[in-house]
């Protein structure tokens, strides 16, 4: 028998060599002033920066999900790193910190330095949306435990909040109104049931017209996640904020309720935004009911805001300034913690 390489057991260390050498590059272009040190040590070092009187580390890890299946589908790899830093940044966000640094996993079959570098290439550029660093990461090649050309990805976001400014939703009370600001698409939840319906029950390819969105399947369903930190960040400065949410899986009645007291009731009115025409078709298509709709998808709302009543102008004026699209969703009246949809 010839002797054993780890090449032969299926790990290429050259070309994990040449993937670092093509990602280095992305990776510094999102470095911030707090980042000490360059790509390569055995840790990251961040300073946190000067103005947090009380600083508070503020963390939060996800993934992408079965969306990356539809990126398999298409070979198309530019965006699902958008997605990545999306899900954890708006995590981060909704209780008032800022994106300071981000982490990456990429877990694959086997490694392709050209695909890792246009995974990472997403990932940069939702750092830069989210004006935080990429300041390491993990790529492994487990031929045992992926099928060929496929890959899983986990980020992990980790951002500075000043503890007397954390928002937790405690301040939220009965009068208080409900802002929602405009998703992209699905974003990067419930794609085992929107995949199931466009590809087994549809039988669409990745390339044809999905039916009601003048656009291509993979062009719909890749649409990367909003990455609301700059518009939420505007806010902030000059709106006092009572509570905010990142609509991910569960909706936003599985959502909203995480940042509400005991005894606060969002009462949401369906006819505020106009549902995109990628939910209708999937509802539609699949035969799924409302509920399951609403606690499956975004629905067309990526994110919420909590204000008082008397600060809804001025917080829709900076957010729409900021390019928001903002619709007055309902209010919190007294009640059962939930949501409450209304026709």
């Amino acid at each position: 028998m010839d002797p054993l390489t780890y090449r032969a057991a299926g790990v290429d260390i050259d070309a994990g060599d040449e993937a670092v050498r093509r990602i280095a590059p992305l990776a510094r272009a999102t470095s911030r002033p707090e980042v000490l040190g360059g790509i390569g040590a055995f840790a990251a070092f961040v300073k946190i920066p000067p103005k947090f009187r009380q600083p508070v580390l503020v963390s939060s890890t996800d993934g992408v999900g079965s969306k990356l299946k539809v990126a398999f589908l298409a070979g198309r790899h530019d965006t699902v790193g958008i997605d990545l830093v999306a899900m954890g940044v708006n995590d981060l966000l909704v209780h008032g910190a800022e994106p300071l640094y981000f982490l990456d996993y990429i877990g694959c079959a086997h490694l392709d330095p050209a695909r890792i570098e246009s995974i990472v290439a997403g990932i940069a550029n939702g750092c830069r949306q989210a004006q935080c660093a990429l300041v390491g990461g993990e790529t492994a090649e487990l031929p045992d435990l992926y099928a060929p050309g496929e890959y899983d990805l986990a980020g992990f976001a980790v951002g500075v909040a000043e503890q007397a400014k954390i928002i937790d939703g405690s301040r939220v009370v009965p009068g208080d109104v409900i802002l929602g600001l405009a998703s992209s698409g699905l974003h990067s939840n419930g794609y085992s049931l929107a995949r199931r319906i466009v590809f087994d029950v549809m039988k669409l390819a990745p390339d044809a017209e999905l039916p009601g969105t003048g656009r291509a399947v993979v062009d719909e369903l890749l649409e990367p996640t909003r990455i609301y930190v700059t518009p939420v960040a505007k806010l902030l400065e000059s709106v006092d904020v009572h509570a905010m949410a990142h609509v991910t899986g569960g909706g936003l009645t599985g959502n909203l309720p995480r940042v509400l007291p005991d005894g606060a009731r969002a009462r949401i009115e369906r006819r505020a935004w106009k549902v995109p025409p990628v939910f209708a078709t999937l509802a539609r298509a699949g035969r799924v009911d409302d509920t399951e709709m609403f606690r499956t998808f975004n629905m067309g709302i990526g994110y919420v805001v909590v204000v008082e009543a008397s600060a809804t102008d001025a917080a829709s004026t900076v957010l729409r300034a900021a390019g928001e699209t903002v619709y007055v969703l309902g209010e919190i009246v007294a009640g059962e913690r939930g949501v409450e949809l209304r026709p």
